[in-house]
C-alpha cells in the first residue's frame, strides 16, 4: 500500500474554504481540470469528467461537516491503482485554514513511486487550483 499528502494554508477561514469545497459535487468549483461532476445514489457517488473526456467514478464513504472533512474511494478510473481511498479535510489555523488531501492505494501494474507521483501531482495541482480560486 502506498501513501501521499499535500497540504495548503490560506488566509482564508476554514469555514469559508470548507463551503466550496466540502460539496461533494464540488470539484469543477475548484479543479479546472474536472470540468464536470454528477452526483448520483443521493449524492454519495460522482462520476467526473477530465479535460481529456475521461471518466472517474467515485464514492462517498465518509462525510462530517462539523469536522470539515470527508472520505472517498475510486470506483472506476484510468489510474494505474487499486483499493483507492482519499480524505480531504480543512483545519482552523490562527492564519486561516489548513487543507490536507491523502490518499492510499495499491499500485497495479506500475513502480510504487510513480504511483505516489501521479497523486501527489494531483493533489498539490488541485491545491494550486484552490488557492487560485480562494485568493484569485
Amino acid at each position: 500500500m502506498a501513501t501521499t499528502t499535500a497540504s495548503l494554508d490560506v488566509p482564508v477561514p476554514a469555514d469559508r474554504v470548507w463551503q466550496l469545497v466540502g460539496g461533494f459535487g464540488s470539484l469543477p468549483d475548484w479543479l479546472p481540470y474536472i470540468p464536470g461532476s454528477d452526483l448520483g445514489e443521493g449524492g454519495r457517488v460522482r462520476t467526473l469528467t477530465n479535460e481529456e473526456g475521461g471518466v472517474i467514478v467515485e464514492r462517498l464513504e465518509a462525510f462530517d461537516d462539523t469536522a470539515r472533512t470527508y472520505t472517498y474511494s475510486i470506483v472506476r478510473a484510468p489510474f494505474p491503482v487499486t483499493d483507492y481511498r482519499s480524505t480531504l479535510t480543512v483545519r482552523e489555523t490562527p492564519d486561516g485554514a489548513r487543507v490536507e488531501w491523502s490518499g492510499t492505494f495499491t499500485p497495479a501494474g506500475v513502480p510504487d513511486q510513480e504511483a505516489v507521483d501521479l497523486f501527489h501531482g494531483i493533489y498539490t495541482d488541485g491545491l494550486a487550483a484552490l488557492r487560485r480560486t480562494l485568493t484569485g
